[in-house]
């Protein structure tokens, strides 16, 4: 069983390298304020990465101490996690896959609309009851107050690339036909029927547009942009963790042969 366990132990350190992009995309993703606002999708990456690591450790060892029941587990665990990477990779790319945003003339951001997201995401994340926590904890973040730090006038911030959080929340739709003062501080709607949003704009700065609709895509228009940079990483990460594990799983067999050779020989 030598040379099959020898492979099967660099196999599980390779497994054990993949946990690291794993566990880093999930940290970043928790760390984001809209992520750490909606505390559905906060962790889920950065356990499934955890529990890849500890159970890379389990197979290392088994193979390093020749150990068939460790290595077992192991194999076993790591079928279960790669399923369950295989499962929540597929349910983001699906819900995440409709886009709400919209192109506004003469404005270097987007705008965005909830009719243009999942109903999953609709009725999970945005709905009346969970807003009300995430509208205050949005409003504990410097989402907006920073933006009155990186613009001045209304032609360096009407060319500014916003994120869609910043751009549904931090001011009024753009139809609204409000004047700019300062990022967070409009005037003088000249189109206040333009949208039902132009009437829950305020500018006192704990309320801005966190109440509006168009906040609420903007959040989920956050939720899907980074969840598509995850996606990538975790992409290919779950690829080099099943081709590790059908090798895996191929010297695991090669070694039960060997040994049940040996056994018949002696």
């Amino acid at each position: 069983m030598g040379v099959s366990n020898n492979i099967t132990a660099v196999l599980n350190m390779v497994a054990l390298l993949c946990s690291i992009p794993i566990i880093a995309a999930g940290i970043w993703l928790a760390q984001k304020p809209d992520n750490g606002c909606v505390h559905l999708f906060r962790w889920p990456v950065v356990i499934l990465g955890f529990l890849i690591l500890v159970f890379s450790l389990i197979g290392f060892v088994g193979a390093y101490r020749y150990k068939e029941t460790l290595l077992a587990f192991y194999l076993c665990c790591m079928a279960i996690l790669i399923g369950l990477l295989l499962v929540l990779l597929v349910f983001a790319f699906v819900v995440t896959r409709p886009d709400g945003s919209y192109g506004v003339a003469g404005r270097g951001y987007r705008e965005y609309r909830l009719n243009g997201y999942s109903s999953w995401l609709l009725n999970h994340v945005v709905d009346s009851k969970s807003w009300r926590k995430i509208r205050a904890c949005l409003g504990d973040t410097d989402v907006c107050p920073k933006l009155t730090q990186r613009f001045i006038t209304a032609d360096q911030f009407f060319a500014a690339h916003l994120s869609p959080l910043q751009s549904g929340c931090c001011k009024p739709p753009t139809i609204c036909g409000y004047t700019f003062v300062n990022p967070t501080l409009w005037t003088n709607p000249t189109n206040p029927t333009g949208d039902p949003d132009c009437y829950l704009w305020s500018n006192d700065q704990t309320q801005l547009c966190y109440n509006c609709n168009s906040c609420k895509a903007g959040l989920l228009g956050n939720l899907r942009k980074e969840w598509r940079k995850a996606n990538i990483i975790l992409i290919v990460a779950v690829v080099l963790l099943i081709c590790v594990y059908v090798v895996a799983c191929s010297a695991f067999r090669n070694a039960q042969s060997e040994e049940l050779f040996n056994r018949y020989k002696r």
